[in-house]
């Protein structure tokens, strides 16, 4: 069959009915309604974060509380290891494993500091009483921020598990995927702080 006669054939047979899609083109379809809901997950939070802000029970207030400095290296840090991660990926379609691994061993870094640096404000902010029982509005900060971060932690296991994956199975389509997933799962809480850094640090009062 040449190829006039396969693209008439194709034409011919409506889409319902050509078979299942390629395994790449679910994947993506799959992770991308993942990452919807994952958003609609975040926008509950930030509207139950708007709505709860001034309700601080006679108690501290975010402008008292958070040390924009800090959360201004906190968000450089998650910045730079999104450009990191988009080097890995870079890395990943020239097939340099080298690059790939100094990429994710930087993205892993600067992801762990970024938690770092906000596991230390949490701190500080119990051990002063300001935590998520103190009032409404602390409840809903360390629900919304606490979530990112729990993502964040997340992303840095799977990036360990990728690079297991990588050294024992290779360049195998199944595992560029998951790479293609993680690189679109890390850019997506970029996004995420950005809003949590306008919206909570920015406009604290």
């Amino acid at each position: 069959m040449n190829a006039a006669t396969t693209l008439v054939a194709e034409v011919e047979i409506p889409i319902s009915e050509r078979g299942p899609s390629p395994r790449k083109v679910i994947v993506g379809y799959g992770f991308w309604l993942f990452l919807l809901s994952d958003i609609i997950v975040f926008s509950a939070l930030f509207a139950a974060y708007a709505v709860l802000s001034g309700r601080t029970a006679d108690g501290p207030r975010g402008v008292q509380l958070f040390h924009r400095d800090k959360v201004l290296i906190e968000t450089g840090c998650l910045l730079a290891s999104s450009f990191a991660c988009a080097m890995m990926a870079l890395a990943i379609e020239l097939r340099h494993k080298t690059f790939m691994v100094l990429g994710a061993a930087l993205t892993f870094a600067l992801g762990a500091a970024f938690l770092w640096l906000e596991l230390s404000e949490f701190a500080g902010m119990i051990a002063h009483g300001a935590g998520p029982d103190r009032s409404a509005f602390l409840s809903a900060f360390f629900a919304l921020v606490g979530m990112h971060g729990l993502h964040v932690t997340l992303g840095l296991c799977w990036l360990v598990a990728m690079m297991a994956q990588v050294f024992t199975l290779g360049w195998r389509p199944m595992v560029l995927d998951r790479l293609a997933c993680f690189s679109l799962f890390w850019h997506a809480l970029d996004i995420v702080w950005i809003g949590v850094f306008t919206v909570v640090y920015l406009g604290a009062r």
